[in-house]
């Protein structure tokens, strides 16, 4: 016994002091967070083009709007492979109003299946408690015939 609690009763004591800590940091966190800037896409998070030719870039817009409290603004965003290059609305965005990021895929040399992640930093509600918002294509490029090497 250690101070008059065995090691079982210590183990239910530190359980009871994490979760109330961390009950307490969730609701002041959503106390916060109430006003804060959202993402929402008019199409979803995820985009497929389905089957494309190899050759000229594969081009979608993510259309979102601001529905939250606070204007949204977007600092940066990147994708999982320089084959896909996105380009996004660079003035804040004001709840109730829309942006967008364009999202152009290389399809030259890249036939087969594609699965590319487009990530956002911004100051907005992020689901799951992640550090960024991530967006999707994915598709299927039809080669040419010359080449054979599938991508991911």
């Amino acid at each position: 016994m250690i101070l008059g609690f065995n090691m079982k009763g210590l183990f239910v004591w530190i359980c009871l002091v994490l979760v109330s800590v961390t009950g307490a940091y969730a609701q002041d966190a959503a106390a916060i967070n109430r006003e804060a800037p959202q993402f929402k896409f008019a199409g979803g998070d995820i985009h497929d083009f389905g089957t494309i030719k190899e050759g000229p870039d594969a081009v979608y817009v993510f259309v979102f709007t601001n529905t939250g409290k606070e204007p949204l603004r977007i600092h940066d965003v990147s994708a999982s492979c320089s084959c896909t290059v996105p380009d996004w609305s660079k003035n804040p965005v004001l709840p109730g109003k829309t942006g967008k990021i364009t999202v152009h895929y290389k399809t030259v040399g890249r036939p087969g299946v594609f699965n590319r992640d487009i990530f956002i930093m911004s100051n907005a509600l992020v689901p799951m408690g992640r550090e960024r918002y991530q967006l999707q294509i994915k598709g299927t490029v039809l080669g040419d015939g010359s080449k054979t090497n599938p991508v991911e």
